[in-house]
């Protein structure tokens, strides 16, 4: 596959092997060390060392055998906290909106609407007792203002990040609940930008539900396990293993359920991998 992508050139270049839709469903173990993967297709693949950027519990719980961990091990993966409370709007739209506050400049940055301390509270309070906000707090990118090759000439599309929405629903579920979150959030951006609903060509809803079932992000969250002050730095994923290894000797773990957690910073793999080049040197 070739990609434009410049770190996948630069990996190439050094001679990393990149595929795409090549699910791995085990990882494959002998004595507690890692010794390959094996893919959806039934390939094996044999590695000296297994790197995982899928999050804590998909990698422990669902990619090991259940007996190749220490049961206390594993009691600790599973009371990791990591219910979803976000999901994503995808929309293709005729043109720009425009919002009452006039400032068309503004567009190319990022777009909260969350007006009030109180707002922000009672967008929470829904999630809280297993309701998605029918007033949510919003975070809005316009990415073909930048990129105008993501829209065809003159159309754009819109990213929005909805809170609060919790990875299950009290009193329903979110298969019914789907297109009304949808109806939520364009009623919200509406209310700052009139006219906005008509400029919606299409529209993509994924629920916590679809983050979880597509991405595979347990409970659909983001960050992989909540960042509460008891999930985060030397404890995280779990206390005592918070240096990217894990009790599988050769398995490390680089996602965002690794310190310093969620985010576009990299720096979960590049720790990740400063141990494992430490590690290495260790047994030369």
């Amino acid at each position: 596959m070739t990609s434009p992508c410049p770190s996948c050139a630069a990996a190439k270049s050094y001679g990393a092997e990149i595929r795409s839709a090549a699910e791995v469903t085990k990882i494959i173990t002998a004595n507690e060390v890692a010794t390959g993967i094996v893919l959806k297709s039934g390939e094996e693949i044999g590695a000296e060392r297994i790197v995982s950027g899928v999050d804590v519990k998909q990698t422990l719980l669902g990619l090991l055998e259940p007996t190749a961990l220490d049961p206390h091990f594993l009691l600790k993966v599973k009371n990791i906290r990591s219910r979803g409370s976000v999901a994503k709007i995808n929309l293709a739209l005729d043109s720009l909106p425009m919002f009452s506050s006039g400032d068309q400049a503004a567009l190319g940055g990022i777009i909260h609407i969350g007006p009030s301390l109180d707002y922000l509270e009672r967008a929470s309070d829904d999630a809280k007792y297993g309701r998605f906000s029918k007033r949510p707090f919003l975070e809005i990118t316009i990415p073909s203002i930048a990129d105008p090759s993501l829209a065809p000439a003159g159309k754009h599309v819109m990213s929005v990040w909805m809170q609060s929405a919790p990875s299950e629903l009290r009193e329903s579920n979110w298969h019914a609940a789907r297109q009304s979150l949808g109806d939520a959030v364009v009623r919200t951006i509406e209310d700052y930008a009139p006219g906005f609903s008509n400029t919606i060509l299409h529209r993509q809803v994924l629920t916590p539900l679809d983050l979880e079932e597509t991405y595979k992000l347990t409970q659909g969250h983001l960050y992989h396990a909540e960042m509460a002050l008891d999930q985060i730095f030397f404890m995280r994923p779990v206390p005592g293993w918070s240096a990217y290894q894990t009790p599988i000797e050769n398995l490390y773990l680089c996602g965002s359920g690794t310190h310093p957690g969620g985010g576009i910073t990299g720096l979960p793999g590049y720790h990740a991998a400063q141990r494992i080049i430490k590690n290495w040197h260790a047994k030369k």
